[in-house]
């Protein structure tokens, strides 16, 4: 099967050497399916948990639900067997991939998908199981928690390692290996009316140290970005929608902990920690609120900072992976509203979260359709336009490797 680019593009004499192929088998497009793809489930995984807590809902918004749960699902299960694809075809991709200054940085959008469909098995599935699915989830949890721990530094070792990153091309997913952590308080305070007291005791200190670490870390990112957003220039305008990104640790941080504190008094005794006449579970439960209150704005923040920049150079974007951001941080915004709302029985911040949840919704079907379409004319998933263009060199399966000085190493091209 062969594929050709729907539109002519001229790329100058400059670039004529190393232009994408105008025409490329099934085999070449595969080869290029990048872990950025999994920010595409990533996003749909958000918007089912998004659908499945928001406030105010109408009959059929549990089944829509459903749906979109299950259709994350199927995709999740095609994109796997097209990342395994993918590597068949050219094995040394696989370590390349991981600590790829670019494509590298994706890799955490994989395991972001893997607690989102956690999240969701609870949502539409908890009251139609029997005793042993508390039990299942909370061996899931805990083997998500030691992968994403182990990937957080991982990549970043490897990152430190192997490459050198230039901080005025700093941008929000420089956060993306701890994000698998970021959403663990989320994962934590979903599953837990379901567990016992052990094992409930145990998933809220977990989902409040690993929390900790990631939202620290993130942090830490942050400052980073904002040097360069301040002394440099913005990124090019189809790259803006990854801005979104930066949004998310602090929504995901600030629905955990409101989540976690606000079932804090449920399973933490009277005087676990103090002797005062208070509850300390109320204790822990005013503080967790307050921190998670305390960092909700700063969410808010970024993301009109991000509508911003995005709004400025609209004319000037083009369809790239990064549009998924729209969706999977600004959920994070939202779930924080929604758990917000809840402990302030506040009318107006669920209202807020209603029209962020119907937002959500639009922009995942524009963002799909623009995705799609960039697709079928070969604008993504096609040697040279991905983000995996600087690894072209690394040949296809193992054999050719063998005597492939650049199979070792990612070659950077500067005449791309």
């Amino acid at each position: 099967m062969r594929f050709r680019q729907k539109e002519r593009i001229d790329y100058g004499p400059e670039h004529e050497k190393n232009k994408p192929p105008e025409q490329v088998s099934l085999r070449d497009r595969i080869a290029h399916f990048t872990w950025t793809w999994f920010a595409a489930t990533m996003s749909t995984g958000a918007l089912a948990v998004v659908l499945g807590n928001t406030p105010n809902t109408f009959t059929g918004l549990q089944t829509i639900g459903k749906v979109v749960f299950i259709f994350d699902i199927v995709l999740f299960s095609l994109f796997n067997i097209l990342m395994a694809w993918r590597f068949i075809l050219v094995p040394r991709k696989m370590l390349a991939s991981l600590h790829h200054p670019v494509e590298g940085l994706f890799h955490g959008t994989y395991w972001v998908s893997v607690s989102l469909i956690l999240n969701c098995a609870y949502i539409y599935g908890n009251a139609d199981t029997g005793p042993w699915f508390p039990k299942a989830l909370e061996v899931c949890f805990w083997m998500y928690c030691s992968v994403a721990f182990v990937i957080g530094v991982f990549q970043y070792s490897m990152f430190f390692r192997l490459e050198r990153l230039n901080v005025t091309d700093a941008v929000p997913a420089w956060i993306f290996p701890i994000y698998p952590l970021l959403v663990v308080g989320t994962l934590a305070g979903t599953i837990l009316p379901a567990q016992p007291d052990g094992p409930s005791w145990n998933i809220f200190i977990g989902g409040v140290l690993l929390q900790g670490v990631a939202w620290v870390v993130s942090f830490l990112m942050y400052a980073i970005y904002m040097q360069r957003l301040m002394t440099g220039n913005l990124p090019s305008p189809a790259t803006r929608p990854g801005m979104y990104v930066s949004v998310g640790p602090a929504g995901y941080t600030s629905a955990g902990l409101i989540s976690l504190a606000n079932q804090a008094p449920t399973f933490i005794g009277a005087n676990y920690w103090t002797e005062s006449a208070s509850r300390d579970g109320d204790i822990v439960r005013i503080f967790g609120i307050m921190s998670g209150l305390f960092v909700i704005l700063f969410a808010y923040w970024f993301f009109f900072i991000t509508t911003v920049a995005v709004l400025a150079g609209i004319r000037k974007m083009t369809f790239s992976l990064n549009w998924w951001a729209f969706i999977f941080p600004n959920a994070g915004l939202t779930l924080a509203t929604i758990q917000a709302g809840k402990v302030l029985n506040s009318e107006a911040l669920n209202g807020i979260a209603s029209a962020l949840t119907m937002l959500l919704v639009i922009m995942w079907f524009i963002t799909a359709f623009f995705n799609i379409r960039a697709l079928y004319r070969g604008e993504i998933l096609w040697p040279g336009k991905d983000e995996d263009k600087t690894m072209e060199r690394i040949a296809w399966g193992w054999k050719s490797n063998r005597d492939n000085p650049e199979a070792k190493r990612i070659i950077i091209l500067d005449d791309v």
